[in-house]
């Protein structure tokens, strides 16, 4: 059963890498094995833990406590869940938890548990996805991004990228890597005619955005686990150490590009989007609605930052303010420009296909992380590379690119204590170095990172076009901006 979870990921895995030539969208797929994979682990949840269903629950925590170092890792986390059980029933004086006749519902309650758990964290990504992507239409449909791209005068091809880049690297470092991706490609889409051309765009934004992202406590969620964490508690130390790697990653790759692209770029034709068709807005409005999109989602690590809660909650209260103000500054509109520019027009636009594709792939990578699969993949790096830290943290950064990058770090946090000195020491080399890897090795294909997602979902690019043209690329900048990191931190 354990390898059938396996070989379902990687079925799935090969029908969202090959979508175009099957010819059914990735979404489908996600979802199937997102599916599949938690439906096999609740036909016999007991077998994926380890544990014996014909004894009690008080047994089976009293063997573990014996057995301890010799017990899966998935078992661990079960047995630590049972011991919490026991204790809170012999506050209550409760009998039931002694009676073995209960342990298969305290497993199935354990695997429940932890559906709950992945799903909350999946339903904030998902929902602060739709946040973004709202916000980024409603300030496309009041053409707010030409104050951008107006200023973008150039149609050199190598300036241009150039230009994307850093504005996508020091965005995503103030924003967040998913958000910023959602943004550029909306700015790329009023600068970019040729649709291959944008894709080109479009990968190296991916590059910058994770990029960006990695060095800046709120550009990464991995980053801000880490932080959170404790495992890397000084802000400003993620920066200075991590930013020149991150700088490498991008640079590289673009110092690549200068030799192989040529030529102009093809501005588009302008031609009123259908969200706004024929409501003429002023310059004023235009800046209006840009800054106050920019600032919505500026204001959403500053929420998190002060209240502590998930940072979909200052998405959608950013969501809420900017619709309300929409509505207000439209009120005395005609009926039909009002309806145009409405949130409510903007939201029948989101891409939902996209929103589903992250639901599922999520959901299967959780089901790996709860039946023990990644942490035992961890461990095996540790032992394979006799505890290198730099060896498995870049080995950590391309598994990335297969695997979330989220459970990968959370195993990795797992796997280590915060000791008081060394490389394991907060702020220490191997928490650093994890928070560049775990950032900026999803690049590496483009469903290795939500921007990536974010991107190919929005621009229908391709993962083997990406593969071909972007992959070799990035792997070269992540693993430039690694041997940066080893040689000068």
């Amino acid at each position: 059963m354990e390898i059938l979870i396996v070989v379902i990921f990687i079925l799935g895995y090969l029908g969202i890498a090959f979508e175009h030539q099957i010819h059914v969208d990735k979404a489908a797929p996600a979802l199937l094995i997102g599916m599949l994979c938690w439906g096999l682990y609740a036909l016999n949840p007991a077998s994926f833990l380890k544990l014996n269903e014909y004894k009690s629950i008080t047994e089976l925590v009293e063997e573990g406590e014996k057995n301890h170092d010799n017990l899966a890792p998935q078992t661990k986390k079960a047995l630590h869940h049972f011991e919490e059980v026991i204790h809170q029933n012999n506050i209550s004086h409760s009998p039931e938890i002694i009676d073995a006749s209960q342990t298969h519902d305290h497993i199935v309650h354990f695997m429940e548990h932890g559906l709950r758990h992945h799903l909350f964290d999946i339903a904030g990504i998902l929902f602060f996805l739709l946040g973004a992507m709202t916000i980024v239409e409603l300030v496309d449909a009041h053409d707010g991004f030409s104050v951008i791209t107006d200023k973008i005068t150039t149609t050199n091809t190598i300036k241009l990228l150039w230009i994307v880049g850093f504005i996508t690297l020091f965005f995503s470092a103030a924003l967040d890597n998913l958000t910023t991706s959602i943004v550029m490609i909306s700015v790329l889409r009023k600068l970019i005619a040729d649709q291959k051309t944008r894709w080109y765009f479009a990968g190296f934004v991916i590059i910058a955005a994770n990029a960006g992202g990695a060095w800046s406590p709120i550009g990464d969620v991995t980053t801000t686990m880490l932080w959170i964490g404790k495992q890397i508690p000084d802000a400003m130390g993620i920066v200075t150490t991590v930013f020149l790697p991150s700088l490498v990653t991008l640079v590289v790759p673009l110092t690549i590009a200068t030799f192989i692209f040529k030529g102009k770029i093809e501005r588009p034709t302008e031609i009123k989007s259908s969200a706004h068709h024929s409501v003429e807005l002023t310059s004023g409005e235009k800046t209006f609605f840009f800054v106050i999109g920019l600032m919505g989602l500026i204001f959403v690590p500053i929420f998190k930052t002060i209240t502590h809660l998930p940072p979909f909650m200052g998405m959608m209260l950013s969501l809420g303010v900017i619709w309300a103000i929409t509505e207000l500054v439209h009120k005395k509109r005609p009926a039909e420009d009002k309806a145009a520019l409405s949130p409510l027009r903007i939201l029948q636009k989101i891409d939902t296909a996209s929103v589903l594709f992250f639901l599922g792939i999520l959901l299967a990578v959780a089901a790996l992380q709860e039946v023990g699969h990644l942490v035992t993949m961890a461990n095996f790096l540790d032992t394979s590379f006799n505890g290198n830290i730099y060896a498995i943290n870049v080995t950590i950064g391309l598994l990335s690119a297969v695997v979330d990058n989220v459970p990968l770090v959370a195993a990795a946090q797992g796997m280590y204590d915060i000791a008081s000195e060394g490389v394991f020491a907060p702020d220490g080399d191997f928490w650093t170095f994890l928070a560049y890897c775990a950032g900026t090795g999803g690049s590496s294909l483009i469903i290795g990172s939500a921007a990536g997602v974010a991107v190919m979902g929005l621009e229908k690019i391709p993962f083997g076009w990406y593969f071909s043209k972007i992959s070799l690329l990035a792997v070269i900048g992540y693993l430039a901006g690694a041997g940066v990191f080893i040689l000068f931190f």
